[in-house]
């Protein structure tokens, strides 16, 4: 039976389409998949008798730069959730990546997570030699509270006392670069966050994730000035980008605004990239990723770094 010619196109296109896609995918997938090696469950702390755990993860072809990735939702981590593909980019321009884990609100408040990043900066730092890594290039990423607890390293981060007994502890928990998601920067000025009660307190859905006397807003004022790192910028702010949604109505894109209009009065570099549309997270994220690469490309390697 002969077959149409009409029929044999079709059929050859649908073959090349077929065939196009299977190959975009496979791309995708190894693109996804870098080939790494992995430490997990490396202890740097311990809260409440509860280890502080991360995990290395080091690319085939290392650049000797370290770039810490706070785990973090809702200020909830969970040990271990770290998967490579989610920095890929990071980890195929040859960073390596600390994931750095807390124990969760509201067993722990806000103001003890902070305290524990800074102490796995200050780990990091003090063993970087040991996983090829230069201690004094650190980037910071993460989204949400992730990137809250990474402004927080870029604007609170400082030397350890020299006097401490634990020589970690002596070591800075500065970053140099900061590359992050949707920040709440200012506490105390939730703006139309659907986390705001108007009543001057903490976000409605975290007022146990500050501690038992978060309702007192006399005390509130003092923790959440203490928790907003836009209070705390300095002319020492590392280069920061965000991206922002302008459609978050969970941590509204003003957060992020004011931020930069603060750093930029001291000549800080902040750079906001607005995702239209984008609401508390997005599809691409991870592909943005690349230009988190990027933004570390130029800040923290030798050729960049200031």
């Amino acid at each position: 039976m002969k077959v149409p010619r009409f029929l044999k196109i079709t059929l050859a296109v649908l073959a090349a389409i077929a065939f196009v896609t299977a190959l975009c995918l496979a791309s995708l997938w190894i693109y996804f998949h870098p080939r790494v090696e992995r430490t997990s469950g490396l202890v740097y702390g311990q809260r409440h008798g509860r280890d502080l755990t991360l995990d290395v993860v080091s690319p085939a072809k290392r650049n000797g730069i370290g770039v810490l990735l706070m785990v973090s939702g809702g200020w909830k981590s969970s040990p271990g959730s770290f998967r490579p593909w989610m920095a890929a980019a990071l980890l195929r321009r040859g960073y390596t990546v600390f994931a750095v884990y807390h124990v969760s609100q509201p067993e722990v408040t806000v103001m003890e997570i902070a305290e524990d990043v800074n102490r796995a900066v200050r780990y990091m730092r003090h063993n970087a030699l040991q996983y090829g890594v230069d201690p004094q290039r650190l980037g910071a990423t993460g989204g949400s509270a992730g990137g809250h607890l990474s402004l927080m390293l870029a604007t609170r981060g400082c030397p350890g006392p020299a006097g401490a007994l634990d020589p970690v502890d002596s070591e800075s928990s500065a970053v140099q670069a900061v590359a992050i998601f949707y920040p709440v920067t200012d506490l105390l000025n939730l703006g139309n966050s659907t986390e705001n009660l108007g009543d001057g307190g903490p976000p409605k859905s975290f007022v146990r994730a500050f501690g038992p006397n978060s309702t007192n807003l006399a005390v509130w004022k003092v923790i959440g000035r203490e928790m907003s790192p836009i209070y705390y910028i300095t002319s020492n702010l590392p280069p920061t980008l965000i991206f922002h949604g302008d459609a978050d109505t969970l941590v509204p894109l003003d957060q992020s605004e004011r931020f930069q209009a603060e750093a930029r009065k001291l000549g800080r570099t902040v750079e906001l990239v607005v995702h239209h549309r984008g609401q508390h997270g997005w599809l691409s994220m991870v592909w943005d990723i690349r230009w988190f690469a990027d933004w570390f490309d130029q800040y923290l390697t030798k050729a960049g770094k200031k």
